[in-house]
């Protein structure tokens, strides 16, 4: 497949040297870990010939919202493998596998409880004897890169963070993408509804171009069969989400960041500008990847831009 033009702010032509010839096996093996009285479930993948007493530097992986860890996080946890690392990859809570947010709540996306699952995957990975717990990076995809930030910043167990076609909203981004004032408190409002509801209201995540009711209607990577729309993909989003997601602003936790970063996007993908913002922001040391024409969606799984994403990021978690 043709590779798109690439650009960058301070790109290593070493990353061209981590282009995997062929595709590297795997071995996988469940880790489930406790956070907040729910069981969570994920996926440890270590290289098919990993040898027992050996100890990796690890990725944790994790994905666009109402993702699970079977779409994009194991596209680029199996990426991390071909290039020398373990990765990790989980469901959140009320997402896929892992049980349930407190009031049997599922299908929300609730940043402030995934940041929380998120430390508290850091921990268990911490403890894998397969893990060198001095070696532990993030690697947080589209909505999920703030999450990451936030996750990480002042954490001592990670050591680096990568974001790959993050999404970092501040509140006139917000308002720009979600139809000003009136459109953000419209979404708003179906929130406050829905928690009259025992469970809160559910709609389907993805449908097809124009499709009513449902969340993203614009068919694409999470309607596809043959690219997100998989059978563990729960297709499925919680009213009780707007509330949380449109008052959630990572583009202004940059100064919170405490860790190097790499960041890997596109002016064709979702909201640069946020991009800009954050690094405006960050003080630390910062590596960053424009690459030219690639939309959102063929971050999650085109193999030329995940394969040019993960060069990037395995690079700097590598430095």
């Amino acid at each position: 497949m043709k590779r798109p033009a690439l650009s960058a702010i301070a790109f290593s032509a070493t990353t061209l040297l981590l282009s995997a010839a062929a595709m590297a096996e795997t071995k996988t093996r469940t880790i489930t870990f406790e956070n907040e009285g729910a069981t969570l479930s994920g996926t440890l993948y270590l290289p098919s010939d990993f040898q027992a007493g050996t100890k990796l530097p690890i990725v944790v992986v994790t994905g666009a919202w109402t993702s699970v860890e079977e779409q994009m996080p194991r596209e680029y946890a199996e990426e991390m493998v071909e290039r020398g690392f373990a990765a990790f990859t989980f469901d959140f809570r009320g997402w896929g596998k892992s049980g349930d947010l407190p009031g049997n709540i599922r299908f929300k996306e609730d940043p402030q409880a995934k940041i929380s699952d998120l430390k508290s995957a850091f921990a268990a990975v911490a403890q894998a004897p397969e893990v060198d717990a001095g070696r532990i990076n993030g690697l947080g995809i589209c909505a999920s890169a703030g999450y990451m930030v936030d996750a990480v910043s002042g954490n001592p167990l990670v050591q680096r963070v990568g974001l790959v076609a993050p999404w970092l909203q501040n509140q006139s981004i917000v308002e720009a993408v979600y139809g000003g004032t009136s459109g953000v408190e419209m979404l708003r409002g179906l929130s406050s509804a829905a928690a009259e509801q025992p469970g809160g209201v559910v709609i389907p995540a993805a449908g097809p171009a124009g499709a009513e009711g449902v969340l993203m209607p614009i068919g694409g990577y999470y309607y596809e069969q043959t690219r997100g729309a998989i059978p563990a993909y729960d297709n499925k989003w919680n009213n009780l989400s707007w509330e949380s997601w449109l008052t959630y602003f990572p583009a202004n936790h940059a100064p919170t960041l405490d860790k190097p970063l790499a960041i890997v996007h596109s002016e064709a993908a979702a909201i640069p500008d946020g991009v800009r913002a954050f690094l405006m922001a960050y003080k630390g040391e910062a590596v960053m990847t424009w690459l030219n024409g690639i939309d959102q969606f063929s971050f999650y799984d085109r193999e030329d831009a995940v394969d040019a994403a993960a060069n990037a990021v395995a690079t700097h978690f590598g430095s």
